[in-house]
């Protein structure tokens, strides 16, 4: 069942004061003026710039407006947005944000001396992260969808809003009558509906069609996704027992001695975490064929991953750039 947006507001207890990443859309603005209510003189609102589109400038005089006229002080940080060849629109703005954030984290008097952030993705939300996973054909990973609370350079981030419908946020935005009789105002973001983008697709033409075949869809989902994060977390937990055994860099002969999941699993966290790379599911399956078949000296590997290559230095199992 999903929550009401007054209770979860009311189990929200984030580290103050706080800063909201506010758009000036319906979710952000619920969040920010439910924050506000709740934390009066604690929270500062932070607008993301991405430079994408000629209505950007118009989202920070409309975020300016409404935070003047509810006190809140106002940060607006503008980013270079635009994504390289290859690289996913959607991935390029979000790698942006955080960029953005964790400048606040490194330089924080501008806008309060905030010590967390919230973000008003909410449980549509979650049910569009969790499908867009499975049309890549995600692992665990990507299926536990998005965190409800984590920390990131520094700064402590939330989504208190991840078991609350987005029509039930709208309904909350309406409620809010000594705004006018439409309620809160907010902004319609016009590339919410572009079907280029994959998510939108899914929020456009796949989520009603979920909707009128299984009406509890999304608490189901978002129950799916909550299952794969809580079994993502034990296999991180067996992946650093392994790779204590296996050593750093990882020893080859030691790497033999597990099976080969567990072998995938552990060579997965190693590039994630020693390298900050994560190798694609090819390309983790050909290093697996080759450490198998490493039974001389002689015996060669390199393999391609990220911006390097895994290969064989002695006993041992390295990662370098070229």
């Amino acid at each position: 069942m999903s929550e009401s947006f007054d209770a979860a507001m009311a189990s929200f207890h984030p580290l103050l004061p706080l800063g909201v990443a506010y758009s000036g859309g319906a979710d952000s603005t619920a969040l920010l003026l439910a924050c506000v209510q709740k934390w009066p003189g604690q929270v500062g609102a932070i607008h993301v710039h991405h430079g994408l589109q000629a209505a950007a400038d118009d989202f920070v005089a409309h975020c300016a407006s409404f935070c003047a006229q509810i006190g809140v002080p106002l940060q607006v940080l503008r980013v270079n947005a635009k994504h390289a060849a290859g690289e996913s629109p959607e991935a390029a703005a979000r790698a942006a944000r955080y960029d953005a954030f964790k400048a606040i984290a490194i330089n924080n008097s501008a806008c309060l001396a905030i010590k967390s952030i919230a973000l008003g993705q909410h449980l549509d939300d979650q049910v569009e992260t969790l499908l867009l996973a499975l049309s890549r054909g995600a692992g665990l990973p990507g299926l536990s969808a998005m965190p409800a609370q984590w920390e990131r350079d520094g700064m402590i981030y939330y989504r208190p809003l991840l078991g609350v419908r987005a029509a039930d946020i709208r309904t909350w935005l309406a409620g809010q009558v000594r705004f006018g009789p439409q309620g809160a105002p907010f902004i319609e973001d016009p590339t919410n509906l572009d079907e280029q983008f994959t998510r939108n697709r899914i929020r456009v033409r796949l989520m009603p069609v979920l909707d009128a075949a299984f009406p509890k869809f999304r608490e189901t989902f978002a129950r799916s996704a909550a299952h794969a994060a809580q079994a993502q977390v034990l296999l991180q937990e067996v992946a650093e027992q392994d790779l204590k055994q296996m050593g750093q860099p990882p020893s080859i002969r030691q790497i033999q001695q597990f099976s080969h999941a567990r072998q995938a699993n552990a060579l997965r966290l190693w590039l994630k975490t020693s390298h900050q790379t994560t190798p694609s599911t090819a390309q983790l399956n050909e290093l697996l064929s080759q450490i198998a078949a490493c039974t001389t000296r002689g015996h060669h590997i390199r393999i391609k991953v990220g911006a390097g290559f895994v290969q064989r230095q002695g006993a041992q199992l390295v990662w370098l750039t070229d």
